[in-house]
């Protein structure tokens, strides 16, 4: 019987936390109001923290706060409250790269603490100390090499978190001052700006520009460990870990389902070729850049960037979302997310069910109107289809 790793998912907001459980994470981390990295995120209020915490409790899934920004002086005053308002929220960990709060932590409640990334460990010693302090997981740096995780397993026994997909760094994992030099937005508070994602104009060396095909620029490709996921639950890596806060429902249903049914292929041991495939193309799809295996196998050069612009495209695969589904007349309403029409072929997918693939042949307005076209942003509508779909379902582009 193989390690079966945690999966750990991100969550922007309350909905985003009951998809990813319900699509097959294992544990998911969120933000709270205040001390957490994304300022841009939706956040979660105390009062919704309860109930993430309560839903997840309810499938036996586990709730993870992020408490990782870098305090001034002035944040010391709120930290053990806000640390002792969490404990009774009954989350199952924080996550923290401040030392500050890990003391503060410690000396005022229970709770179990994870070292975030952004204290970026990537060497035994390090994680040695932290196991000392009474740190019960580290969440690696994305910089760390497959031969360094073994090393921290064999040698320090404590638990590891390592990324398996997402968005990178131009930074070592995270710590940028780009940001807070371009536009005062400080990016180890919370206030990135994304400045390695922007267009640059280059110059020579007497100031003269430099023009070529496309603007410069130095973004990071995402990451994406699907080809090596095997490979990490055999070498004992306790967590896989998913990027993406600020992501769509559909980005976060996408991407978890995927894993989960590799990872229960894997620890089942059938997985072949073919489901590989299947998974690879899914997940490339979802995503809006390329994506590579970055720093785990050694292999990190400058094919890792794009120096030459990129094209973004935002994603337009998610068609809608189930509401509700009737059995009687094989109706099911559908919440409209991009343009879809008769005739077009679609896949569903959920949690529960096998993939859809059919063609829409019947649809309906709130009047039980037939309809050609759904073109309006979250018109809601009814879809012909013949198996039963559930709640949270989704409709994709085949």
């Amino acid at each position: 019987m193989k390690n079966r790793p945690e999966l750990l998912a991100p969550a922007g907001d309350l909905e985003r936390l009951k998809i990813a459980i319900l699509y097959g994470a294992d544990a998911v981390y969120i933000g709270g109001s205040i001390l957490g990295l994304r300022a841009n995120a939706r956040n979660f209020t105390m009062d919704e923290i309860k109930e993430g915490v309560k839903f997840a409790h309810k499938y036996n899934k586990k709730v993870y706060v992020t408490v990782n920004i870098i305090l001034h002086d002035k944040e010391l005053k709120v930290v053990s409250d806000y640390l002792k308002e969490l404990e009774k929220c009954k989350v199952d960990a924080i996550i923290v790269s401040d030392p500050a709060i890990m003391a503060i932590a410690a000396a005022n409640t229970n709770l179990e603490v994870h070292v975030s990334t952004q204290k970026s460990t990537m060497n035994v010693e390090a994680c040695k100390f932290f196991k000392k302090q009474g740190i019960k997981r580290i969440v690696l740096a994305r910089e760390v090499k497959r031969e360094d995780i073994i090393r921290i397993k064999e040698e320090v026994g404590i638990d590891v978190e390592c990324f398996i997909h997402g968005a990178m760094c131009s930074a070592i994992s995270g710590r940028c001052i780009l940001s807070n030099i371009f536009t005062g937005r400080d990016a180890n508070r919370g206030g990135c700006a994304q400045i390695c994602r922007w267009d640059f104009d280059l110059k020579d060396n007497e100031g003269n520009k430099i023009e070529g095909e496309k603007p410069f620029t130095f973004c990071a490709k995402d990451l994406s460990m699907i080809r090596y996921i095997k490979d990490m639950i055999d070498i004992g890596i306790d967590s896989f870990k998913i990027e993406g806060r600020m992501r769509s429902i559909y980005y976060v249903a996408t991407v978890v389902n995927t894993y989960r049914k590799l990872i229960d292929s894997i620890i089942a041991d059938d997985l072949n070729e073919s489901d590989m495939d299947k998974y690879e193309e899914v997940l490339k799809r979802v995503a809006n850049r390329d994506s590579m295996t970055q720093f785990y196998n050694g292999k990190n050069d400058y094919t890792c960037n794009y120096y030459n612009g990129r094209e973004e495209l935002s994603n337009q695969d998610f068609l809608g979302i189930v509401l509700d589904y009737d059995k009687k007349t094989k109706l099911a309403t559908i919440e409209q997310r991009n343009y879809f029409k008769i005739g077009d072929e679609i896949e569903i997918f959920g949690p529960n069910i096998n993939i859809i693939n059919m063609k829409i042949d019947k649809i309906l307005d709130e009047e039980d109107n037939e309809i050609d076209v759904v073109r309006h942003p979250r018109q809601i509508v009814k879809v012909h289809i013949d198996e039963v779909v559930y709640p949270y379902d989704m409709l994709r582009k085949k």
